[in-house]
């Protein structure tokens, strides 16, 4: 079994040939013709697959913990919760609209915005969430313009990027350079 399991793997099988064992047992148990068995390791890899590219795609995406949005308190902001949820359904990513939420601290802009990322990966997108400070520190830091370059363009593949914290803090004049030169590369992108 072992070399089957091996071949498996080398074909790009991985779930099947993890669960060969069991799989071989369950289709002996229910009888399945060679039609059925197929179907079944297709179906099988198919969705763990699926399941990969999904965990792939939230720990790219930088969400780290977040609140979901069923526990959101909808009676404290003063929000559209019905233009909140039009925003859920993602229109805007296809449509190459930005959303911006603006209010004071504490009214759940980072938390929308993390289930709004994460909504994005559901549906299969890729996305990134990061602070200005975060990003624009790190941009900074890039000592040759190679490093900047690639840094920048890391900042263009996510199709959703949230970024945090836009007018929490004062940027010098390179910082607010930077952040323009990202918004400007997405809006090109699209």
């Amino acid at each position: 079994m072992t070399a089957l399991a091996d071949a498996l793997r080398a074909i790009g099988l991985t779930h099947t040939a993890t669960e060969l064992d069991d799989l071989i047992a369950l289709a002996t148990k229910r009888r399945w013709s060679p039609l059925q068995l197929l179907e079944h390791v297709a179906e099988a890899e198919q969705r763990e697959r699926a399941q990969r590219s999904l965990e792939r795609r939230v720990g790219r995406s930088r969400l780290g913990g977040f609140k979901p949005l069923a526990d959101f308190d909808w009676a404290w902001p003063t929000l559209d919760r019905s233009q909140v949820e039009a925003l859920f359904r993602l229109d805007f990513v296809d449509e190459g609209i930005n959303p911006i939420f603006v209010g004071p601290n504490g009214l759940g802009k980072t938390m929308l915005s993390k289930n709004l990322a994460y909504r994005a990966i559901l549906a299969g997108h890729s996305a990134e969430f990061t602070t200005a400070s975060a990003m624009l520190n790190g941009l900074t830091a890039e000592d040759s313009a190679s490093g900047l370059e690639r840094r920048l363009r890391r900042l263009c593949r996510p199709r959703v990027l949230c970024i945090d914290e836009v007018g929490y803090l004062s940027y010098g004049k390179r910082h607010a350079d930077l952040l323009f030169e990202v918004i400007t590369r997405r809006y090109e992108a699209n």
